[in-house]
């Protein structure tokens, strides 16, 4: 298959699944059900997510997941009580509204890889050139900013595309010249292209990437449903760190990723076991340390702000959860 028609079947994919929400769940929303808003697409990466949420239902606790374009506009349904449960990187929002958001898993892991046109060579040729990030304050922005740093360079001008698959187009199409990927994508796009593209060096540090946060005012009214969801995201997590073809089996059992190409559904325990081995996926589901760590990332990033040593793990996380889903499964 040649690569533009490969890369034209994720585009539709991913275009069926924000226009029939064949991969959503359905559009009459229950006052039962607990309201999920994802910064990012439904796809072969978001597909441990869904498991989780699909297990949790199994356990009495429905949910309506819907898919954002941008990850502040979920971040920001959570925060006017459109949703009751976000997967992003909130900190900021936290920080800057004072709003009640709690962490309460840490769903994945920064491990992104900036790629760019072969006539790219290094750090120095980006200077004043234009890059591409997912979303403005996402991860792939706050890696951007901390390479250009280090490399004492300066972007252009700043554009978003969101979902690293419709990035892997625009590279394809020459609508772009640098971008940061994902590990599965940056792969696709080697594969495909690698010829024509470079990776040049990232980062070594692995900050929360994405993880499950709710306001603390409706945890409170909601704890018991809080208990289960994060309980099998962790219990998922861990079946994933032992087994990471344990991802494709859930999804061929429920039915799920229906509408996304074969090709792409060949490759599910690849980039599991992938995205294990290079830590995206960590099965601790988030500790005090690790998010001290995330305020060191996100303050040199520029989207936090204060001396990293001085933020409190209480004000943006409640550990709670987590350490009784810790007991329950016996990790």
């Amino acid at each position: 298959m040649h690569a533009m028609t490969f890369l034209s079947l994720i585009k539709g994919a991913l275009a069926g699944a924000c226009l029939t929400g064949a991969l959503i769940a359905p559009a009459v929303a229950q006052t039962t059900k607990v309201r999920v808003a994802l910064g990012d697409t439904i796809s072969v990466e978001t597909l441990a997510y869904v498991v989780a949420l699909e297990r949790a239902k199994d356990r009495g606790v429905d949910y309506e997941l819907t898919s954002f374009a941008k990850e502040d506009l979920a971040i920001q349904a959570v925060v006017n009580g459109q949703a009751d449960l976000g997967i992003g990187t909130p900190y900021a929002v936290a920080q800057k509204s004072k709003a009640p958001l709690r962490g309460v898993f840490q769903v994945t892991r920064l491990v992104f890889f900036p790629v760019a046109e072969k006539s790219i060579k290094t750090w120095k040729d980006l200077d004043g050139q234009p890059m591409t990030f997912h979303a403005r304050g996402t991860g792939t922005e706050a890696i951007g900013n901390i390479l250009a740093e280090r490399n004492g360079i300066k972007f252009g001008q700043r554009n978003y595309v969101a979902g690293s698959e419709n990035r892997v187009i625009a590279m394809m199409n020459g609508q772009i010249k640098a971008t940061i990927l994902d590990l599965a994508n940056k792969n696709l796009l080697m594969s495909k292209a690698g010829d024509r593209f470079t990776v040049l060096p990232g980062l070594d540090e692995k900050a929360s990437d994405e993880i499950l946060f709710v306001k603390s005012d409706w945890m409170a009214q909601n704890a018991q449903k809080v208990d289960v969801i994060v309980e099998e995201f962790a219990r998922f997590w861990s079946e994933l760190a032992a087994n990471p073809a344990v991802a494709d089996q859930e999804r061929q059992k429920r039915g799920l990723l229906k509408d996304v190409p074969k090709e792409l559904l060949a490759d599910v325990t690849k980039f599991y076991a992938e995205a294990v081995q290079n830590g995206v996926f960590d099965k601790t589901g988030g500790s005090p340390t690790a998010i001290k760590a995330d305020f060191v990332f996100y303050t040199q990033a520029g989207q936090m702000t204060g001396k990293p040593e001085e933020l409190k793990v209480e004000d943006f996380w409640d550990f709670g959860p987590l350490e009784r889903a810790r007991k329950k499964i016996g990790s």
